[in-house]
């Protein structure tokens, strides 16, 4: 209603005009060349190289926050892609589904980048943050990746940190796996125990391999083959010859991604020499068959 009594006002304007009684600033009569159009409506999207005190698979717009990267915080935004060709048609993939694929992929990539390493060389792990149901229906299609610092090679609970992860796998880090004590319970692994290499040890971390493409079930199923795959990154680690003597001088013990890692489409696993019969008071790179004997 008030709309129209503005438009009587005006008509009544226009009649002042044409008897020549016009004050200066008035209304010219047009309504709509003064209005300013409506900003576009903008979506939420989370800052990359931002630290932040919580991680979450799903990330809500009114509870996001960050933190200043000198402060206390639990993980570190390393990159924000955008989903495109089929992945961002249809519903939004679920967190852990194998939609996910090559977005962990471009956060893997965007991860070494930054760090100046493979993170699975170090206590680390990678993931995936993704715009509520409800974004994605409004046409959110952004994914985030965060990196975290773990407990150990055996928690991969994420722990709270102080400093920036940038360049964190340039130099000698503490991050980086080394030396291990493996503790036993039986012939069973329960826990590898990190030391100092030249501290009694019985296991070192020699590198990570990209196992095939194949399903958790099939993969859990092929311990013989991943064993073998690991026996190689041990001989060109301690530069021994890989053939039938190797099963005696060094043993292996590799630690695959997680179910949920794994369907997302991880399948970095990480190799460890393990030497049996003997304790180690030295890294066995380079070691040679002198230094890594048969026995």
């Amino acid at each position: 209603m008030r709309r129209w009594l503005h438009a009587l006002a005006l008509a009544g304007a226009v009649t002042a005009a044409l008897a020549g009684c016009v004050q200066a600033h008035r209304a010219d009569g047009d309504l709509i060349d003064d209005w300013a159009a409506l900003p576009a409506p903008r979506l939420f999207v989370p800052a990359t190289d931002a630290c932040l005190p919580r991680l979450t698979a799903v990330v809500q717009a009114a509870t996001y926050e960050t933190v200043d990267c000198a402060r206390s915080h639990l993980a570190e935004a390393v990159h924000v892609g955008t989903f495109t060709g089929p992945a961002a048609l249809g519903a939004r993939p679920e967190p852990g589904s194998p939609e996910l694929r090559t977005a962990r992929a471009e956060c893997d990539q965007r991860a070494r980048e930054m760090i100046g390493g493979d993170w699975h060389a170090a206590r680390l792990t990678l993931n995936i943050a993704l715009p509520p149901a409800t974004a994605w229906v409004s046409g959110a299609r952004w994914f985030r990746c965060d990196l975290a610092e773990t407990d150990s090679i055996d928690n991969t609970r994420p722990v709270n940190r102080v400093g920036s992860l940038r360049g964190a796998l340039v130099g000698d880090n503490p991050l980086v796996h080394r030396c291990f004590d493996p503790k036993l319970i039986g012939a069973n692994l329960n826990y590898m125990a990190p030391v100092l290499c030249t501290e009694p040890h019985r296991a070192e971390f020699v590198g990570v391999y990209v196992e095939r493409d194949m399903s958790w079930a099939e993969f859990a199923r092929a311990a013989p083959a991943a064993h073998r795959r690991c026996m190689r990154l041990i001989a060109a680690f301690a530069s021994v010859p890989d053939n039938a003597e190797l099963p005696y001088r060094a043993g292996s013990i590799f630690y695959p991604p997680s179910q949920r890692e794994w369907e997302e489409g991880d399948r970095g696993v990480r190799c460890f020499l393990w030497s049996d019969d003997r304790k180690l008071t030295r890294s066995m790179r380079g070691a040679g068959p002198e230094g890594l004997p048969v026995i």
